[in-house]
């Protein structure tokens, strides 16, 4: 949308925010919702612009208004997390839950081609980690080749691989999704091998118990990785009524602000799978809580919280007034 048809649709109702005062809780949290809704579109597109100036210094009054009696709870960081992030999830669970279908669909073909063809496991996770594993897996111990390596260690090298691989799928969405959706593709072809393998070996209780305590953020991660990347992809395919250009730099700082939000996540996966994930001999009890705990958390912060957050929008702006009043 062109900055000049920006202007003719929305300012007559900002000079009447200006103009004409409200002390009505409820009109007071809707116009600073919607006002706060155009700064964010204005700094995307117009950044440079007095429109964007106008809009900051007004949204400003009404954050005065609303908050000049309330300390603030969390600074920027903390609205990143509690606010910012969940609400971009929300406004893409589309591209989200195509690369969810598509990595569910890879990895069965993954499952489904171990199971026919006996070597094709071993093209897609290598020979030595084949033969290391059934080598292990001889001596009772199917999981051992989680402890082979000392923890600090494992745990830089595979969170810095982690995160390198879920920027990349990320970033691959410039290409038109292509690169996005290969990746998605190998991963879920190497997860479904990976578990059918196990399955063949007559191991697949112990590998889900010990691989899905770190596996659950893991793979999770991965996929929103590659939900941000088809989010990139789609500004540039379908850009709307926006230009190509505006609506690719729009996708990219959204795509980006949730692959990034994935960071501690798999820092977190990597400290799993380095330092707990090496006990096999933990209670099946534990093993459970720490995948159904994150799994809970996957789906409550990515699923259930971003909906109610966004259907709680003005409500919340609206509890903040009440508070002070």
């Amino acid at each position: 949308m062109r900055e000049a048809l920006f202007l003719r649709q929305n300012q007559a109702r900002w000079q009447q925010y200006e103009t004409q005062p409200t002390t009505n809780p409820d009109e007071l949290a809707a116009r600073f919702v919607a006002l706060t809704d155009d700064l964010a579109y204005a700094q995307t597109f117009y950044p440079e612009s007095p429109t964007t100036a106008y809009l900051n210094s007004l949204t400003g009054k009404f954050h005065q208004a609303i908050y000049k009696n309330k300390s603030e709870a969390r600074g920027r960081f903390g609205q990143f997390w509690a606010r910012e992030l969940p609400l971009v999830v929300s406004r893409h669970y589309p591209a989200l839950g195509w690369a969810l279908a598509f990595f569910a669909l890879c990895t069965a073909l993954g499952a489904l081609s171990t199971a026919y063809d006996d070597t094709f496991v071993r093209s897609i996770l290598g020979d030595e980690y084949v033969n290391r594993t059934l080598e292990n897996i001889r001596r009772g111990d199917p999981m051992a080749i989680y402890k082979s390596d000392d923890s600090t260690s494992m745990f830089l090298q595979i969170t810095f691989n982690n995160i390198r691989v879920a920027l990349l799928t990320f970033a691959a969405g410039i290409t038109l999704g292509v690169g996005t959706g290969y990746l998605l593709f190998y991963n879920g072809l190497m997860l479904g091998a990976f578990q059918y393998f196990f399955y063949q070996q007559h191991v697949l209780k112990a590998s889900v118990l010990t691989i899905w305590i770190h596996g659950t953020l893991e793979i999770s991660s991965i996929v929103l990785a590659g939900g941000a990347g088809f989010v990139m992809a789609r500004g540039i395919l379908f850009p709307g009524t926006h230009s190509r250009t505006e609506s690719f730099r729009y996708a990219a700082r959204e795509g980006g602000k949730l692959a990034l939000g994935l960071v501690p996540i798999f820092m977190l996966a990597g400290f799993l799978e380095s330092f707990v994930t090496r006990h096999t001999e933990m209670p099946i009890a534990a093993s459970l809580a720490i995948i159904g705990g994150s799994a809970a958390f996957i789906f409550w912060y990515f699923g259930w919280y971003p909906r109610q957050l966004q259907r709680r929008g003005i409500t919340l702006v609206s509890s903040a007034l009440m508070a002070r009043s």
